[in-house]
């Protein structure tokens, strides 16, 4: 069993090219917290059921486990999450042929209720980009991080593996590689661009190392790449030096890309391929947001408003 798991887990990073964030949560989903707290992975609960086979599981367990997790108080969003990992570990086996059928193919998850992603309005923006110090190669760097992820709506993960030479300062186009190593091109305007060239020419010289790593674009002051979690602190930094009362974090700058790209008349789908969504209906629901701004502006211009809501 464990031989059959570390290879699923090696079949995700080297044929799926999932990334080491997601294969851990794939991970975790299906051991599940070995250490303390209730149990809640899908082997964890085979263990309670003393299922002592995997070929043992079938719609019925599967049924079993998800009353299991809802009377845990296991959120709807987390359930969904966890079955999706065991559901890719029977395609795995399936696909080996260690099972004939998969059990969990036709296992629905919990109806989840979809929250409307947070954006920030234009004087937010403003003040976020404008909190960074110009005057230090740390600030430099920072700004270019703000208004790149702003400009261009890229992931996290995208910006944190960027490297100089995928950069066209000339063309304000950057090649980036998305979820499972999937290339595209992102656009950046003319804000951007400044912001990214103060960076390379005035700031990252001064936090390059002959140690450090000569090809990340984005280095801390020991030359080495930026994190996920160094940018994240950097940005949530910035929104507090700011003084926005929100929680501020990279996705929400891809959030308000987005919307602010509808808002402006964008057509969905040239969104979508600016977001890197393989799904259409990933990118329609930033329209529901733009739908719903429409609604606050019209309640408080029109000036019958009041009373048709009424």
């Amino acid at each position: 069993m464990q031989k059959v798991f570390k290879s699923y887990l090696n079949y995700l990073a080297a044929e799926r090219s999932f990334s080491p964030y997601t294969i851990r949560n794939y991970k975790n989903d299906l051991l599940g917290n070995v250490h303390h707290g209730t149990a809640k992975g899908f082997f964890q609960y085979l263990q309670m059921t003393n299922i002592d086979s995997l070929t043992d599981v079938n719609r019925g367990v599967m049924r079993d486990y998800i009353r299991y997790l809802m009377e845990q108080k296991i959120a709807k969003r987390s359930i969904s999450r966890k079955l999706s990992a065991v559901r890719s570990f029977y395609n795995y086996l399936l696909r080996e042929g260690f099972i004939k059928e998969n059990p969990v193919q036709l296992t629905t998850s919990p109806k989840i209720d979809r929250r409307l992603p947070d954006c920030l309005n234009q004087e937010e923006l403003n003040r976020l980009l404008e909190a960074p110090n110009p005057n230090t190669p740390q600030g430099l760097r920072d700004r270019a991080i703000l208004e790149l992820i702003y400009a261009s709506g890229m992931r996290l993960s995208e910006l944190a593996g960027l490297n100089t030479g995928q950069v066209k300062i000339e063309t304000g186009e950057i090649k980036v590689s998305g979820k499972g190593s999937k290339e595209r091109i992102v656009l950046i305007g003319e804000m951007a661009i400044e912001a990214l060239v103060k960076y390379i020419k005035n700031g990252r010289p001064h936090m390059v190392t002959l140690r450090g790593d000569r090809e990340a674009l984005f280095i801390n002051r020991y030359g080495k790449r930026l994190s996920q979690r160094m940018i994240q602190k950097i940005i949530t930094s910035c929104g507090l030096k700011a003084g926005i009362n929100k929680h501020i974090y990279p996705h929400l700058l891809r959030h308000s890309f987005a919307t602010h790209m509808l808002d402006g008349g964008a057509d969905l789908r040239v969104v979508q391929e600016l977001l890197g969504h393989a799904n259409l209906g990933t990118t329609q629901i930033y329209t529901h947001v733009t739908q719903n701004q429409a609604r606050k502006v019209y309640l408080s211009a029109h000036p019958m408003a009041k009373r048709d809501e009424k």
